[in-house]
C-alpha cells in the first residue's frame, strides 16, 4: 500500500488532507486543519508537476503560512469575547439576607441567596447587620459583594 502511496503523489497528498481534515475534526482546536489545507494545495501542485519534492515544499509552505497568518484570525474570532458567564453570574444584581455580620474588618459575614449561603464583604466596609436585606454587586472568587438595601430595619441597625 506504501509503495502505491508513493508511486501516486496525488493519492498521497489527498490521503493525507483527509486524514488531517478528521484529525481536525475530532480535535475542534485548530491543530491540524493547516495541515489540511497544505496538502490540498500539495494535491493541486501534484497535477502540475511530479517532483514529489516540489510538492512537499509546497504542503510545507502552505501550511505553515496558513498557521501564522490565519490561526491568530480565527481563534480570536472563535473564541468568546470577555468573560464567560457561569452560574453565580445570575446572582448579580438579586437581593439576600444577612444570615451572619458582615464584618470586613473582622473578615467575617454570610448572605443566604437563591438558598444557598454564600461568604459575603460589604462593598465600601460598613458592617451590614444579620437579618438586613442586600443587593449582590460583583462576585470576587468565592465571595459576594454585597451592599445593604435601604429599609427602615437597616436604619434603625446603624
Amino acid at each position: 500500500m506504501l509503495d502505491f502511496l508513493a508511486a501516486t503523489p496525488p493519492v498521497l497528498w489527498l490521503v493525507l488532507m483527509v486524514l488531517f481534515a478528521v484529525a481536525e475534526g475530532v480535535s475542534v482546536a485548530l491543530t491540524s486543519i493547516w495541515f489540511a489545507v497544505g496538502a490540498l494545495a500539495a494535491l493541486l501542485v501534484s497535477f502540475l508537476t511530479d517532483s514529489l519534492w516540489v510538492q512537499a515544499m509546497v504542503f510545507a509552505v502552505v501550511s505553515l503560512a496558513t498557521l501564522l497568518l490565519v490561526r491568530p484570525l480565527a481563534t480570536r474570532l472563535l473564541q468568546p469575547h470577555g468573560k464567560i458567564p457561569t452560574n453565580a453570574d445570575r446572582l448579580l444584581g438579586r437581593q439576600g439576607v444577612v444570615t451572619e455580620t458582615v464584618d470586613n474588618l473582622a473578615a467575617a459575614g454570610q448572605v443566604k441567596v437563591a438558598g444557598q449561603v454564600w461568604t459575603a464583604r460589604s462593598e465600601n466596609g460598613e458592617r451590614i447587620f444579620a437579618g438586613e436585606q442586600v443587593s449582590i454587586l460583583r462576585i470576587e472568587g468565592v465571595k459576594l459583594i454585597v451592599a445593604p438595601v435601604k429599609t427602615a430595619a437597616s436604619v434603625y441597625h446603624k
